[in-house]
């Protein structure tokens, strides 16, 4: 497996890279001048490049030997949100940020691609996925219907995400969801509008929103069993432009997180019916949109132990997870049509932090580069377990 001594001399020419990729980012679709850069640099590999793939991914296939394959996805997209850091490469693009560590992510798989065409430790396929408009915009998805794994057969499919809340040099995943399905509301409130003197005369769209609001908020306590876990949040309300004036219209937007359909069908529901009641008994008119963007991303067992073996044996402190995070991924796309697993990568802290660690999403976030050869390990450790010479894996 790769030391840290073995990867040392990739890390200057990929910190500067990474570094490069902060002060240039790219929004959803658009990460023409990274994907560019990462073609570029599997060409210079050897690598079969695939360019436009799902949109702006791109796939670099590495082959070596007959054996099975294996797919490692990193994604690329930044956060529509300005940077408000310091820093020497800070984003140079006004209010587009690298505020979840998608730069990082796109410096390890590179690393990693670059440590393996070298060594060629290992006998198989390894098809090295960048992927685009992983924030909100489902890139997982638009690369699996532009027949991702048709086109690039893979036995299973790997990521990572770098996860401040964990100490640099530790590790976490576990079986089954890792992360939550995310899903959006939006409600809109329609009374008539009028003086605000005279509310007799109109329905109260601000008054009926209030109430749905709180009502909202008693889904999951009251119609979702105590065992399961949800999330359902209102996170705007807009309505009415002057302080005499009963609006017409009020919209309230939120999201819901949970880890399973049927929980997901039962907040809906219950969603749909507490806007019906609150209409009725207001006299309004409500209309409710609710889409279902983000599945849960769960991970397959045998390939959650895999990737924690492979954890321990590039030398990470690695564990089971203690509960699956609110927080959504696309990734769970690639999970729906193939088997793998999904790891937190610790960045918290470490020598080469000049600042304390800041949370994903936030304005002054900055992914810690020294994780950069402990992500590269990890991927490398993957490959070279699952696909040593004459490994023979157990059918699943």
């Amino acid at each position: 497996m790769p030391g840290t001594d073995e990867i040392a001399d990739l890390l200057p020419a990929l910190q500067a890279l990474r570094r490069d990729l902060h002060a240039h980012p790219e929004l959803a679709f658009k990460e023409h001048r990274t994907a560019g850069i990462v073609a570029s640099a599997l060409r210079e590999l050897g690598l079969e490049v695939h360019e436009g793939v799902g949109g702006t991914g791109v796939v670099g296939v590495l082959r070596h030997g007959a054996g099975r394959s294996l797919a490692l996805r990193a994604d690329m997209d930044a956060l529509p949100m300005a940077e408000r850091s310091d820093l020497a490469h800070a984003s140079q693009v006004a209010g587009v940020h690298h505020g979840c560590g998608h730069d990082g992510h796109t410096a390890m798989l590179l690393g990693a691609a670059r440590q393996l065409a070298r060594s060629r430790r290992f006998a198989g396929t390894v098809n090295f996925v960048f992927q685009p408009a992983e924030e909100g915009h489902g890139g997982a998805r638009a690369m699996v219907q532009d027949a991702l794994f048709e086109r690039f057969p893979s036995d299973a499919v790997y990521a990572l995400h770098n996860w401040p809340d964990l100490p640099l040099g530790q590790a976490q995943t576990r079986a089954g969801p890792i992360m939550a399905a995310a899903d959006r509301f939006d409600i809109l409130v329609r009374g008539r509008g009028g003086h605000a003197a005279q509310p007799h005369q109109t329905p109260d769209a601000i008054l009926a929103a209030s109430q749905l609001v709180t009502q909202l908020n008693t889904i999951v306590a009251r119609r979702i069993d105590p065992g399961e876990s949800a999330v359902l949040s209102v996170t705007r309300i807009e309505g009415g432009h002057s302080h005499n004036v009963l609006p017409a219209e009020v919209a309230v937007t939120g999201t819901v997180r949970s880890f399973d359909a049927a929980t997901q069908d039962r907040i809906e529901a219950a969603l749909r019916a507490v806007a019906q009641g609150v209409a009725q008994a207001s006299e309004t008119a409500i209309e409710v949109t609710y889409t279902r963007y983000y599945p849960a991303t769960v991970n397959s067992a045998a390939e959650a132990e895999t990737a924690l073996a492979a954890a321990r044996a590039c030398g990470l402190q690695a564990g089971v997870a203690a509960r699956p995070a609110f927080t959504s991924e696309d990734f769970a796309f690639m999970l729906q049509v193939r088997p793998g697993a999904y790891l937190w990568l610790g960045q918290g802290g470490g020598a080469a932090a000049p600042r304390p660690t800041r949370p994903l999403h936030h304005p002054c976030y900055d992914f810690n580069d020294a994780a950069l050869p402990l992500g590269i390990g990890w991927f490398t450790a993957l490959v070279e377990r699952e696909l040593a010479p004459g490994r023979v894996r157990a059918g699943r």
